[in-house]
């Protein structure tokens, strides 16, 4: 059979569909063929239509023609897409799905005459102001990469930088700022190709730590070529004269020099006890070799030189004995002026305490003008770019220190205010700005904000006069500097993007869709209306029909009764809830708009794409605080986007927990990023470390992660927030393990997940329940438990119900309730869990006709998220996590959608608004009325290909 299908994929020939069931066959005979059987039967249906050449049944692709009437390059495509989203998936669980694989490190023929060279500014933060700006020095056989923060996955897809042409990244520090994008990117980069890709890292000795953190969820060591460097503990890095080299190939030489903080004038940067793994920052300086001059001929023939082997030594810098004459021939004697090797330097001075050490060392005094140990000339440096804050390059002394290099082109790349303007993603500022002038109740963020300052870059104290000032120019987005070929050196502005308005985006909107500008209008009206009585009647739409109340989980074709893991319905607790009534819940009904307001971050799987981010909500109960529900990456940046710099450091300072429900690397590697920024941001206020909980392979990393950066947190295995667990914690009967509530979870024996529960959970915290008891006082939380479901060992979702309120007319009144799923099948613990919620966030990664993958990779589609929460009788459900196929809006039965929203990246759902939700969707489609349902992938594979 499998003989038949490679025969068969070899043609070209067959539909999509097929061919992502026939790929995943192949990985599944490889791995597990027992868990996939049910795969056989769609592979074996798809062959028998093949060969009978009849039409193919996914219409949404091959639009009614037969499948041999697809042309090969389309097959072709689509084969690259699927086992593209294949790899992903498998990166995002940190594991490569297949023993024994290695990640070649890629290996070039490399031209030092015929190249083209520049670096590049990837603006990365410049308008959030989250992560340091990454570096990139480009040759036309090599690529190098200084700094990978958060957002540069999601930053190169938006521009089309192909990641898998890296060669190197280098870190000019070890911490959440420069290296928070660095666990994505390599997961990432391993999912590229049949056999992966890896790439070479390099930082000082405070990388071991960084490595090993991510070795607790990226298990393959073959993804990791980690390379730390770093001068002996006895020896003060200012003292050494020679800088520590890297890389020395045919085209460059890049070495790096130590910088210190000093935080104790009176000690050495060596004892100083403050000093701590991660302080360390580097100086990279990357030296192109001069280029021979022109070799000419006539004068080879004058000395006495026949053409031959001995022109290619004297090209090669070797003198030759002449064949006429008794001497020897000097390549000075036939070569034209050499021309000089361009530098570049880049500088991270990311503190004042930092400066003293830079301004001492020994290894760049070659590269002053004025330097007087130089046997010969100095070093000319052509280009030097700056990526410490301004509150440190606009100071003085820094200004002083920058002019001993003469007539060099400084680049200042650090933060500045100028730069929040332009928003570095504008593909996602696009649709925010649409969606803002479509529905501002529900997208306040409309893509760009005005300019403000934040903390410690618009400090008065620290500028200098204009004529104090070297002369320096302001870093943009894609700014260049070439350095070869020689002709072209300099500033190059023509790649930095066009400045784009919101109010251009809505003029753009208005013209390609007409009949949209009196929608805002028509939705304003919900909330009129709304604002009038709660105990109005929602008027519902005509899309929405009396039938269209759907608890579909048991199988489709079959009246068995049954759940598909052979559960019978009535014993699951699943049931059909009766049709709902327009009542409004009474915690919505006498709700205000300070009670609670849920901010999705990210709404996207796998990995950052162009429109949306990897997973993260953001649970808004204003004066007492937030609680973020996974962080992925990139997290903290969305909050700058849709608060502000200075309102989202607000919300980081009054965050109360955060909350993971699995290792999945889209999932937690935003966590130590907003640990570390609380930390800095609360450093000498009086606080509690913040509350982690989480699957206990997370505490593992952010332990090893916290030798670079104090998190300042506590953590809390989720497996001891189960609902048994924590009602007798919280009712002070406390004497039972939280290990023995798992016989009535899915982790029961004889369940299928059984296995995952097999290592019993450490004993409980006492210290950290205790804290979790104080968060939820502080937060208004009558209770947070969490839920095991059904993705991955210890994969869970979330309860968090609020405390009851009274009203003024001294009514009691019951506290909302809202429910997120995190990654999962449909089960019966989540339902159970969902019962007449106030709000269901439920994944829905496929579409409906995709179910057997999302079956295969323990996911939920459209209208099985939509039964789980119309089965608990949730009030009202908003679906996220959308496969990269559907990059802007996902598919969907619009008769499914009676109490069902789709979330977009930064919208906020206030719980004042719930009875208007479903209404808006309509309107919402309309703006995307002419996308095709396009994957996602193809685009990244494109960028990173």
């Amino acid at each position: 059979m499998l003989a038949l299908l490679f025969s068969l994929r070899a043609l070209r020939i067959g539909p999509a569909c097929a061919e992502e069931d026939m790929f995943d066959m192949v990985a599944t005979t490889q791995a597990d063929l027992g868990k996939k059987v049910h795969h056989w039967a769609t592979v074996t249906a798809w062959a028998a239509q093949l060969l009978l050449v009849g039409p193919c049944q996914d219409e949404s692709r091959c639009n009614g023609r037969t499948c041999m009437d697809r042309s090969a390059a389309e097959a072709s495509n689509a084969a690259l897409a699927t086992k593209h989203r294949y790899y992903c998936i498998t990166r995002a669980e940190g594991k490569d799905g297949r023993k024994g694989r290695s990640l070649e490190l890629k290996s070039r023929k490399l031209n030092p005459i015929n190249t083209i060279c520049y670096v590049q500014i990837l603006g990365t933060g410049m308008d959030t102001q989250d992560t340091s700006p990454s570096i990139l020095l480009f040759f036309d056989k090599q690529r190098f990469i200084f700094n990978a923060g958060e957002g540069l996955q999601r930053f190169c897809t938006e521009h089309k930088i192909k990641l898998s042409k890296i060669d190197h990244i280098f870190l000019t520090r070890v911490c959440s700022e420069t290296a928070g994008g660095l666990p994505g990117l390599v997961l990432t980069l391993a999912g590229i190709g049949e056999e992966g890709m890896s790439v070479n890292i390099w930082g000082p000795s405070d990388l071991d730590f960084l490595a090993s953190a991510m070795r607790s969820f990226i298990p393959n060591r073959a993804m990791l070529h980690t390379h730390s460097f770093g001068v002996e503990q006895n020896v003060s890095s200012s003292q050494s004269k020679d800088a520590t080299v890297i890389v020395d190939d045919e085209v460059v030489r890049i070495s790096a020099m130590f910088v210190k903080p000093r935080y104790n004038k009176e000690a050495s940067c060596l004892n100083d006890s403050n000093l701590k793994p991660g302080d360390t920052a580097i100086i990279y300086a990357c030296e192109l070799p001069e280029l021979k001059g022109k070799f000419d001929p006539a004068k080879a023939a004058a000395l006495g030189l026949k053409p031959g082997p001995k022109y290619r030594e004297l090209q090669l810098g070797n003198s030759v004995q002449s064949d006429a004459f008794d001497k020897m021939v000097h390549p000075s004697d036939v070569l034209g002026p050499s021309i000089p090797g361009p530098t570049v330097l880049l500088v991270d001075c990311p503190t004042k305490y930092h400066m003293h050490e830079l301004f001492s060392l020994q290894s760049l005094i070659r590269f002053y003008e004025d330097s007087s140990e130089q046997a010969g000339s100095p070093k000319k440096v052509n280009c030097v770019i700056h990526l410490g804050p301004s509150s440190v390059t606009e100071a003085l002394d820094y200004q002083n220190w920058m002019r001993k290099f003469g007539a060099t082109q400084h680049i200042m790349a650090g933060h500045e205010i100028k730069n929040m303007e332009i928003p570095i993603l504008k593909g996602s500022a696009r649709i925010s700005s649409r969606l803002h002038f479509v529905c501002p109740h529900l997208f306040p963020s409309s893509g760009f904000w005005p300019v403000e300052p934040i903390n410690d870059v618009d400090s008065e104290k620290n500028k200098v006069s204009s004529l104090q000032a070297c002369e320096s120019v302001s870093a943009a987005n894609l700014l260049k500097f070439h350095l070869r070929p020689y002709a072209q050196l300099g500033l190059d502005r023509s790649s930095i993007p066009s400045l784009t308005t919101y109010g251009d985006i809505v003029d753009e909107l208005l013209s390609e869709i007409p009949e949209i500008k009196e929608v805002p209008e028509q939705i304003s009206k919900f909330w009129q209306s709304n604002s009038v009585g709660k105990h109005m009647l929602m008027v519902e739409e005509p899309w929405i029909t009396e039938n269209s109340s759907v608890c579909n989980f048991v199988d489709e074709n079959s009246n068995s009764g049954k759940l598909q893991d052979g559960t019978p319905l009535r014993a699951s607790g699943w049931r059909k809830h009766p049709k709902d009534t327009p009542d409004i819940p009474c915690c919505v009904e006498n709700a205000t708009r300070e009670d609670m307001e849920i901010t999705f971050l990210g709404t996207g799987s796998s990995q950052p794409s162009k429109y949306r981010n990897v997973s993260s909500i953001y649970i808004n109960l204003f004066t007492q605080g937030g609680i973020l529900l996974d962080c992925g990456e990139g997290t903290l940046g969305q909050l700058k986007r849709r608060f502000g710099v200075s309102g989202a450091d607000d919300a980081v300072k009054s965050l109360k927990c955060i909350w993971i429900s699995h290792i999945h690397a889209d999932h937690h590697t935003g966590v130590a990023r907003v640990l570390a920024l609380r930390s800095k941001l609360l450093k000498g206020v009086p606080h509690k470390p913040l509350l982690v909980i989480g699957p206990r392979p997370l505490e593992r990393f952010l332990n090893a992660y916290s030798t670079l950066e104090d998190l300042d947190m506590q953590f809390l295995d989720c497996r001891q927030t189960l609902k048994p667990s924590i009602e007798a914690f919280l009712s002070d009967n406390a004497t039972e393990s939280a290990t023995s509530q798992l016989g009535s979870t899915i982790f029961a024996p004889g369940s299928k997940m059984e296995n995952y529960s097999r290592k019993p959970a450490s004993p409980r915290d006492t210290t950290a329940l205790t804290n979790l008891k104080d968060v939820l006082h502080e937060s208004g939380l009558e209770v947070l438990y969490s839920v095991p479901v059904l993705h991955c060992p210890q994969a869970f979702g979330v309860v968090l119900r609020a405390k009851e309120k009274v009203s003024s007319a001294g009514k009691a009144i019951p506290g909302w309730n809202v429910v997120y799923s995190g990654d999962t099948r449909p089960c019966p613990a989540l339902v159970d869990a969902s019962r007449d919620a106030t709000v269901l966030i439920h994944e829905a990664t496929f579409e409906d006709s995709m179910k057997d993958e999302a079956i295969a990779r323990n996911h939920s589609t459209t209208k099985e998220a939509i039964a789980v929460g119309t089965s608990a009788g949730a009030y009202r459900i908003i679906l996220t996590h959308f496969s990269q196929r559907y990059p802007k809006i996902p598919v969907f039965d619009e008769v499914d959608m009676q109490k069902t929203c789709i979330a977009f990246d930064l919208m906020s759902v206030n719980l004042a608004d719930l009875p208007v939700l479903p209404k808006v969707l309509p309107h919402l489609k309309l703006l995307f009325k002419d996308e095709m349902v396009v994957d996602e992938s193809d685009e990244i594979q494109e960028a990173v290909m």
